[in-house]
């Protein structure tokens, strides 16, 4: 097990492809901190995890608000004992959809970025001090593929993801005299419910159905195939594991070449 007896933080690691995520590294041997708003979902998962002979903790938290995430971070370094290997922050918003720029609300654009750049920067804030005092860290940010070419009427969340990528980039930087390493995987579209609203959106908007919409997302990706939530779960594996070990500042991009 590539993860064994690691300890990990998972922001948004129960819906969506952060399920999966969060699967995938407790079968990989990883302790986990479940981290989202709402307690339910994440207690759920812990417990499952718990049954398959992993340490499990859920905490609600508003990862947008530092005195939430401040004590997220301190309540997590205790139930680990000190120790605090991995970051993962799947959290995240998709904001307005088939929306131009010159009709985006400002308040929209502003919540979207605190949810995706903020909610993203606020739990590395204050979990990397716990990975230098151990000389040892993985820091995974997921972002998206947007953020590295422009996407027609979704400039909220492009200009969010393109953050990401610079706030990975120079946490990079920041962290590597501690051996922390920071990179970023970018999806494409994901086979999730996220994916469903967003085609079921579009068709509405553009008065399609969802499976012409469905459609023209594949048409657009050499691979002919969407990207499955365990497809990025093996990425962040690889990530978060000690095979990446001289690999910092980076994006993998899985998106089936889209982005391309």
């Amino acid at each position: 097990m590539r993860l064994e007896n690691k300890n990990a933080i998972i922001t948004g690691g129960a819906q969506g492809m952060g399920g999966t995520i969060t699967e995938t590294m407790a079968k990989e041997g990883c302790n986990l901190v479940l981290v989202a708003r709402t307690l339910e979902p994440i207690e759920e998962l812990a417990e499952k995890i718990r049954g398959m002979g992993r340490q499990a903790l859920a905490i609600a938290c508003d990862t947008t608000e530092e005195d939430q995430v401040a004590n997220m971070a301190a309540e997590a370094k205790e139930f680990f004992g000190g120790r605090i290997d991995i970051l993962v922050n799947a959290m995240g918003a998709t904001g307005p959809i088939e929306t131009p720029v010159w009709e985006i609300g400002s308040q929209d654009f502003m919540d979207l970025l605190r949810k995706n750049v903020i909610g993203a920067f606020l739990p590395a804030k204050h979990i990397i001090p716990a990975m230098i005092e151990k000389h040892y860290g993985k820091i995974v940010n997921i972002g998206g593929c947007s953020g590295m070419r422009g996407y027609r009427y979704r400039a909220g969340y492009s200009s969010s993801k393109w953050a990401v990528r610079g706030l990975t980039r120079t946490s990079a930087i920041d962290c590597g005299e501690h051996n922390i390493n920071v990179n970023a995987i970018m999806p494409g579209i994901v086979e999730t419910p996220r994916m469903e609203k967003l085609c079921h959106e579009k068709a509405k908007t553009k008065g399609t159905t969802y499976e012409e919409e469905y459609a023209e997302y594949v048409a657009e990706m050499p691979l002919l195939r969407v990207t499955t939530p365990q497809d990025i779960a093996n990425a962040v594996i690889f990530l978060a594991s000690d095979e990446s070990k001289n690999l910092t500042g980076q994006e993998i991009v899985i998106d089936g070449g889209w982005a391309a």
